[in-house]
């Protein structure tokens, strides 16, 4: 008799992703594909042409293995500029294959079995898998929706809730704000809360800043590192992706406390070794040269948000304002589809229109039976034609 050989039992903890299954459905069925999000206009010709001269002045080779150091020099003056942060680029900085790589670097740096991990639910997909593969236990804590006619509202947490999530087996809390995939931004306050708990149990917290430039109306993007005391205790991450519209280039990175970031370094060395050398000189000049570059991205953006839910809503979706990123949650029980998956799936083969059901984004999907979560990093001519077929939609509310 043979035994037949198989695989590990924490892969069957979780899925493979449904925001790139999505859009393997969106390329089959010809759809707009507002699910994943990755921009389809063009990156920055100045970005593009750093890149060719790197490739062109022949640094093909490996960087070191933590990120060349034009790039560590610029991540810590970029931060310093901006946020007045004091980072060591040869201690505390490491480049990463994206911040994806980044995030789970930082999780099998200091996470042991039996370790426990807040997340904030909904949750970007990676983060409930992250912490499984780094051999933690995630514990959720729910974001809950403002009202949908509440256009200033936001997304919040109960603070006990919260608490309550908190232990002495607690090692870490990740935090994404701007969020996707609801578009909310953490306040000062909310973050101070959360670094108390932090400070009180001897946790870690980990942010996922990718968004950070993409903010709309009066929002401000708060560093958890520049609170009193979390400097310390904080790894924040981010990238080059979302911001430059460079998301196939994975340059991310994680700026850790010196006593973190070695484990953080070795952990990423034998994961990938090191992320692309060129890419990582043309990251380094736009971080040094982007400045006026932001709030023209953020006008962008803001325009494209408006048009996107004009067009949702004129539709007969309920949508929910982002304060920042580049998604919009929507509420689709008008529709009176028995689920947030049955909708998605009748959107892409019968409209020609991808998005992401929302129970992707929580640990039980009940909890989003009739959320949706679209993207409008696209050009206007795309979010034109998920309009004109998106009309068709309004015919079921009527």
């Amino acid at each position: 008799m043979t035994t037949r050989p198989r695989t590990s039992l924490k892969t069957q903890h979780f899925t493979e992703s449904v925001i790139r299954e999505m859009t393997r459905l969106a390329m089959q069925h010809g759809a707009v594909n507002l699910s994943q999000g990755f921009p389809d206009f063009a990156a920055p010709e100045w970005i593009k042409e750093a890149a060719c001269d790197a490739i062109r002045g022949d640094v093909n080779q490996y960087a070191v293995t933590w990120g060349a150091k034009p790039l560590r020099d610029a991540i810590a003056a970029d931060l310093q500029a901006r946020h007045g942060l004091t980072i060591d680029p040869d201690r505390q900085v490491t480049v990463c294959c994206g911040a994806t790589e980044a995030m789970i670097a930082t999780l099998m740096a200091i996470v042991d079995p039996g370790d426990e991990v807040v997340v904030f639910e909904p949750f970007y997909e990676n983060y409930g898998p992250d912490a499984i593969l780094s051999g933690a236990t995630p514990r959720f804590v729910r974001l809950r929706p403002p009202a949908v006619s509440d256009a200033g509202g936001d997304w919040s947490f109960d603070p006990n809730e919260l608490a309550a999530a908190f232990c002495n087996r607690t090692r870490a809390i990740i935090i994404n704000t701007p969020n996707n995939p609801t578009g909310k931004v953490f306040t000062r306050d909310e973050l101070a809360a959360i670094a108390r708990l932090c400070h009180h149990w001897g946790a870690i917290a980990i942010t996922d800043e990718i968004y950070e430039h993409i903010l709309f109306e009066d929002a401000t993007h708060v560093p958890m590192a520049t609170l009193d005391g979390m400097a310390d205790r904080t790894v924040t991450i981010n990238s080059t992706s979302k911001t430059f519209s460079v998301t196939g280039w994975r340059i991310g990175w994680a700026v850790a406390p010196a006593d973190i970031a070695p484990a953080v370094r070795k952990v990423h060395d034998f994961l990938t070794v090191g992320a692309a050398a060129p890419l990582q000189a043309a990251a380094a000049q736009a971080l040094r040269t982007g400045a006026p570059y932001y709030p023209d991205l953020r006008s962008q953006y803001q325009a494209r948000r408006d048009r996107l839910i004009a067009l949702l809503e004129r539709a007969g979706f309920r949508c929910f304002l982002p304060r920042g990123a580049y998604y919009v949650m929507t509420d689709v029980s008008p529709f009176g589809f028995p689920d947030d998956v049955a909708f998605v799936r009748h959107l892409v083969t019968e409209i020609g229109v991808a998005a992401v059901p929302g129970s992707s984004f929580f640990r039980d999907s009940a909890a989003a039976r009739q959320l949706v979560r679209f993207c409008f990093c696209k050009k206007d001519e795309t979010l034109a034609e998920a309009g004109r077929r998106l009309a068709r939609m309004a015919e079921l509310v009527r």
